[in-house]
């Protein structure tokens, strides 16, 4: 009477651990379609935009401020901001936010 109880706590014990396995994919995949796989597509949308920056185009900083590229190196950019041709600023492609092409208007 024994070996049968012990036989069924462990059969009851193998079924707990194959359903906690299952619970932990669950938690894995929903945490990868919810939080990593939109965050990577938002990451490859950005440098997708800044990949395509040229001189001449608008832009919108994080700051807030709008201004034009002047000119374009590998991980900087020289914004001019405003009507005053003199307040040309030398910042990082990182720190824009939004592209607004040139052509479009």
């Amino acid at each position: 009477m024994g070996i049968l109880a012990a036989e069924a706590a462990s059969g009851t014990a193998a079924g707990g651990g194959i359903i906690m396995i299952i619970y932990i994919v669950l938690i894995f995949g929903f945490l990868y379609f919810f939080m990593i796989r939109p965050q990577k597509k938002e990451q490859k949308q950005k440098a997708a935009m800044l990949a395509s920056l040229e001189c001449g185009d608008c832009v919108l900083t994080s700051s807030g401020f709008y201004g034009i590229v002047i000119d374009i190196t590998d991980d900087t950019v020289i914004v001019e901001f405003g009507n005053n041709k003199n307040c040309r600023i030398p910042m990082q492609k990182a720190a824009i936010a939004q592209i607004e092409k040139a052509d479009a208007e």
